[in-house]
């Protein structure tokens, strides 16, 4: 009996909203309207002040109102998790206003949207990618910005994202046993991630699969193929000599010299 009561107690107060909220639509008095869309804003309900501000807006371009419409409008967008359009309007708005205090926040958001449209890893990165341009972007243009830490952590959340990625297919490539393309993956990955915290892990994935791409080879292709395996080795042993990973580099390393030794005279 309760839970039946409150249902139609939530049904009739839904109602009521739905109809003052038309009853607001429908008047011609804007400035009532805006105050009304205000209010919805500053009330967190959202979906009602974007209807509003949008229906505003060919009534309040060009007067004093119009910036904080427009600003207020994005937001409504965004706060509806309406990522697409906060983005166009953020975008927008610091082309309208450039010379607005507000334009540097709008310029960050627009960038902050994209970050927060980027996908899981296995998906397409093209949000993520656009992130990390508009945020760089950014730091350019407001060197002495206070929100510069914030948007240098998401570029580095970004990229961590997509140096992931790369791993992924680098990995999935040794897995299936296609030891070439995976030395090359690898060595991408350590070419665009020169500073990578797992670049020892990458350069030690190249030296494996250097190596079972040899052992796999024709006899006549094996020297110059095991030859590359110490040649990786050395470069490993250059880059990394203080890594936990080099006494498994230097198993590879004997590895391909006692093979070249012993097999190939």
């Amino acid at each position: 009996m309760r839970r039946t009561l409150l249902f139609l107690l939530l049904i009739t107060l839904f109602s009521n909203c739905v109809s003052n909220f038309a009853h607001i639509q429908k008047s011609t008095d804007t400035e009532y309207k805006y105050k009304k869309a205000d209010e919805y804003y500053a009330q967190k309900r959202y979906v009602y002040s974007q209807q509003l501000y949008e229906e505003l807006i060919p009534f309040f371009k060009g007067t004093a109102k119009y910036e904080d419409l427009f600003y207020k409008l994005a937001y409504s967008y965004y706060l509806q998790e309406d990522y697409v359009n906060a983005e166009n309007l953020f975008k927008t708005f610091s082309e309208t206003f450039p010379s607005s205090n507000r334009t540097e926040e709008c310029e960050y958001m627009r960038a902050f949207v994209y970050f927060k449209q980027s996908p899981k890893i296995d998906l397409d990165q093209a949000n993520t990618a656009k992130a990390i341009g508009l945020l760089q972007a950014f730091v350019s243009t407001h060197p002495n910005s206070s929100r510069n830490k914030d948007a240098n952590d998401l570029i580095d959340q970004c990229r961590e994202k997509l140096e992931l990625k790369e791993l992924s297919a680098a990995q999935l490539y040794y897995n299936l046993g296609y030891f070439k393309a995976a030395a090359i993956s690898f060595a991408t990955l350590l070419e665009n991630y020169p500073d990578s915290k797992h670049g020892d892990e990458y350069k030690l994935y190249i030296i494996r699969a250097d190596y079972q791409y040899a052992m796999m080879s024709y006899e006549f292709k094996q020297k110059e193929r095991f030859e590359k395996v110490l040649s990786e080795y050395s470069d490993f042993k250059e880059r990394y000599p203080d890594s936990k990973l080099f006494i498994n580099a230097t198993e590879y390393k004997d590895l391909a010299k006692n093979f070249l030794k012993n097999n190939l005279k």
